[in-house]
């Protein structure tokens, strides 16, 4: 299966080719940049993030028809030689390396994208593709465009189509809530209370690890507003867009406790949101919740 638009192919090709390199290179690149070293939202920067980063800006911003490219990683957009709101072309917006922090445990974490057809920061509802890479015991990758939901094996730089029209399962199984939970605000605790007794908890530290299983048995993923953090802890344009943009299309919903998070008009290019995704009905009792 291939994307319709050839831009859009190249730009998942392009991160296709790079994701078994990306796993390979972690290797020897768990520690800090520097002592102190951060990203522009404050969080600790290894080695690895950077690394991917780079490698990523280098191939995708060398494409014909991507205007802007912009990461987790570095402070600005980058201009890449067009302008996405007067020019036919796209930008794209990743989180190189979701999860890094299991770098040290060795857990799971993923790369984020989002191609959006609008210069950053825009709405999720401009996006025309979005998906994650999964680096597991199984490298995958999960793409979502206007059309269909996919997944996919990534064996040699190749993807290779395990689902199509991927949908959450009508019965959910698991959910995955993160934030300490004494900073939990009390009517998401409440909400949290209910959930932990029908389903099952499934919580990596990797949001890409943890939304994977939720598209796979169905569920809900949160990561709230905290007391100590009430904007939240998650970037809207690279991780709560692309996320809401692959499980809206998925059949489920998201949320940022009040509506779709692809309904969000950002204000700047690392605006936290809280995330909430997952299938209808428990997303629905959830911002029935919250107050």
């Amino acid at each position: 299966m291939t994307v319709s638009d050839p831009v859009v192919e190249e730009v998942v090709a392009t991160i296709s080719r790079s994701a078994t390199e990306i796993r390979q290179g972690l290797i020897g690149r768990r520690g800090a940049v520097e002592e102190d070293a951060a990203n522009p939202s404050g969080d600790t920067q290894l080695e690895a993030d950077v690394w991917a980063d780079e490698l990523l800006e280098d191939r995708l911003s060398s494409i014909g028809g991507v205007g802007q490219y912009a990461s987790e990683e570095q402070p600005a957009v980058v201009d890449c030689g067009g302008d996405p709101e007067t020019e036919d072309v796209y930008a794209v917006a990743v989180d190189p390396l979701d999860g890094s922090s299991n770098l040290e445990s060795n857990n799971a974490m993923g790369t984020i994208f989002g191609v959006y057809d609008a210069a950053l920061p825009a709405r999720g509802e401009t996006l025309v593709a979005a998906g994650y890479v999964l680096y597991g015991p199984i490298t995958t990758m999960v793409l979502a465009t206007e059309e269909t939901v996919s997944e996919y094996e990534m064996t040699g730089g190749e993807r290779r189509l395990l689902r199509r029209d991927v949908t959450l399962p009508d019965d959910p199984v698991v959910y995955g809530f993160g934030g300490r939970v004494p900073d939990w605000p009390d009517d998401f605790e409440s909400y949290a209370r209910e959930i932990e007794r029908e389903l099952k908890l499934r919580y990596g530290g990797a949001m890409i690890g943890d939304v994977n299983q939720v598209l796979t048995y169905g569920g809900v993923f949160s990561y709230p507003g905290l007391e100590s953090r009430p904007e939240g802890k998650l970037r809207l344009q690279f991780e709560g867009n692309p996320i809401g943009y692959v499980v809206e299309r998925a059949g489920g919903r998201s949320s940022d406790g009040e509506r779709s998070l692809l309904t969000v008009d950002p204000e700047e290019l690392h605006q936290r949101t809280p995330v909430h995704v997952g299938n209808e009905g428990l997303i629905e009792r959830l911002e029935d919740a919250l107050e």
